[in-house]
């Protein structure tokens, strides 16, 4: 008998299978070759890395102010799914709405209905608004090297500024801050290099970190191969790129490939095989067909 996890997966798969997406996230070119940790980060690591081909990805894990104390306190990196799908929510509202300030009362808590299928409980809420307070607080620095001797840098952070101590209503439960914006510099850089997905995606693989980052890469690379010229990605670099937080290879591999048929159930027109030396990818139709996508800059943006 199928899990829950999994009939999920298999009623999202043949519904992406058999007709289009209605609607679709975003997430940032760099945040698809690079990623977040996946779980989380041991006490003390305030500093998070990442380099895959053109893309670099430095996030530093940020303080904020106590009310009660009226001391800095430090905040953990962010991690896992909810820290990804948070992300990807804000990126999706400030295409759709083409501006950086965005409403998150109640879309945030209408996406993440639909993406993990059910109305969430106060605990669920509160592990959000741990993760959305700690992507809000943390720093990111964005890489992309353009060129043999050029490189476009975005130091930035996502959020500007808002409520991180989330208020409480008179039956305890968290409330969203009514709105949020992100920072100028982060929404000008994803007016540039924002990776259009199928939410429906999203919300078959919430349930894994690696399983959303897997399909973010095949994302914005697959489309991008030349036809008749397949790459082979050997499974040191799959390692390295995905293989955060184990120490034999053997045992990434096993559940990298169990993994990847879950993203390929969810990508279908994904075109990969395993190569034993690797995973061979192939010319494949992106998962959102190709559209008109503009983003409006910011007034005076440079």
């Amino acid at each position: 008998m199928a899990t829950a996890i999994q009939q999920r997966l298999l009623d999202l798969a043949a519904d992406i299978a058999t007709s289009p997406p209605e609607d679709l996230a975003f997430t940032h070119s760099v945040l698809a070759q690079t990623s977040l940790p996946t779980t989380r980060p041991p006490d003390g690591m305030r500093r998070w890395e990442r380099h895959q081909g053109r893309a670099t990805l430095l996030v530093q894990a940020g303080e904020a102010i106590d009310p009660s104390t009226q001391k800095f306190i430090k905040l953990p990196l962010p991690y896992g799914p909810k820290a990804r799908l948070l992300l990807m929510h804000l990126n999706t509202e400030a295409v759709r709405r083409q501006s950086p300030i965005i409403p998150v009362e109640d879309s945030m808590t209408a996406f993440f209905r639909r993406v993990m299928g059910r109305t969430l409980d106060g605990r669920q809420i509160r592990m959000l608004k741990d993760q959305l307070t700690s992507l809000a607080a943390a720093s990111f620095s964005l890489g992309i090297i353009q060129g043999d001797d050029r490189a476009l840098q975005v130091d930035t952070k996502v959020v500007t500024a808002f409520n991180l101590w989330f208020q409480k209503d008179a039956a305890q439960r968290v409330l969203w801050p009514s709105i949020l914006r992100l920072s100028a510099d982060y929404y000008e850089s994803l007016t540039r290099f924002a990776v259009p997905l199928d939410e429906r995606a999203l919300a078959a693989l919430a349930h894994s970190a690696t399983a959303l980052d897997i399909y973010c890469w095949l994302a914005q690379r697959l489309h991008r191969i030349p036809v008749a010229k397949p790459q082979l990605v050997p499974w040191s670099a799959l390692y390295d790129q995905f293989g955060n937080g184990y120490r034999e290879i053997r045992k990434f591999r096993r559940d990298f490939l169990r993994l990847l048929t879950q993203v390929k159930a969810a990508y279908p027109e994904a075109r990969l095989s395993d190569d034993r030396r690797g995973i061979a990818l192939a010319a494949s139709p992106p998962p959102v067909a190709k559209r008109v996508i503009q983003i409006s800059p910011l007034p005076n943006a440079i």
